[in-house]
C-alpha cells in the first residue's frame, strides 16, 4: 500500500508491501525521514520515496544493484549527487550550485528511493545485532529508525567510507535518534 504524506514542504511516499509487519505508524516514518532531510539539508519541496519490504526483495535489489549476494537491511538509490546537499565532515568543499531542472509545473525534484528490510530490521534488533555498530540491543522500532535516518543520510551525500565522514555520520545518525552509544 503507498500512500505519501507531507513533512516540512518535503513530499514522502511511503510503501509498505504487502504482508510486511508495520512496525512505526506513517506519520512516524515521516517524522524521522524530515528530521534527516533537514539535518542533511535537503532542498525544499522535493520527494523522497521509503519501500518497507522483506528480505527476499533487499536481496535482489542488492544482487541487481550491488553485486552482493544475500539480504541487506537498507539500500538507497539517491538521483543528486552529494555536491547537491551542503557539505558535511568528510566532504568539505564539495558543494556545488544548487542543481534546477525544467519541471512541469506542480513538480518536485526527486531525491531517490530507500527500500528498508523490515523483516532483517526485526531479527538484528532480536539477536542483539542492531545498531550502527551491530552489537545493540534494543527494539525493532529503533532499528528502523535508524535504518530510515541511515536510508536518508545516503540519498543525501553521505557515506561511511573514509573513517572521518563514517564518525560524522554515526554522530549524526545519534544526534537525530536521541541516543548516546553505550
Amino acid at each position: 500500500m503507498t500512500r505519501a504524506t507531507n513533512v516540512d514542504g518535503w513530499r514522502i511516499e511511503i510503501v509498505i508491501r504487502e504482508g510486511v509487519r508495520r512496525v512505526l505508524t506513517r506519520a512516524d516514518v515521516g517524522r524521522v525521514v524530515g528530521a534527516a532531510l533537514r539535518a542533511a539539508g535537503a532542498p525544499p519541496e522535493a520527494s523522497l520515496s521509503v519501500i518497507l519490504t522483506d528480505d527476499e526483495e533487499l536481496t535482489e535489489l542488492n544482487e541487481t544493484h550491488l553485486g552482493h549476494d544475500g539480504p541487506t537491511d537498507v539500500l538507497s538509490f539517491p538521483l543528486l549527487p552529494p555536491g547537491a546537499f551542503p557539505p558535511h565532515v568528510g566532504r568539505e568543499g564539495t558543494s556545488a550550485p544548487p542543481l534546477t531542472f525544467a519541471l512541469p509545473p506542480g513538480s518536485r525534484t526527486h531525491l531517490g528511493d530507500i527500500a528498508i528490510s523490515v523483516e532483517r530490521a526485526a531479527a538484528q534488533a532480536a539477536d542483539g545485532r542492531g545498531g550502527q555498530t551491530g552489537d545493540r540491543h534494543w527494539s525493532t522500532e529503533q532499528e528502523l529508525r535508524l535504518l530510515l535516518t541511515h536510508g536518508v543520510l545516503h540519498i543525501c551525500g553521505w557515506d561511511h567510507a573514509e573513517p572521518v565522514e563514517e564518525a560524522a555520520m554515526r554522530a549524526l545518525e545519534r544526534e537525530l535518534l536521541g541516543f548516546v552509544p553505550d
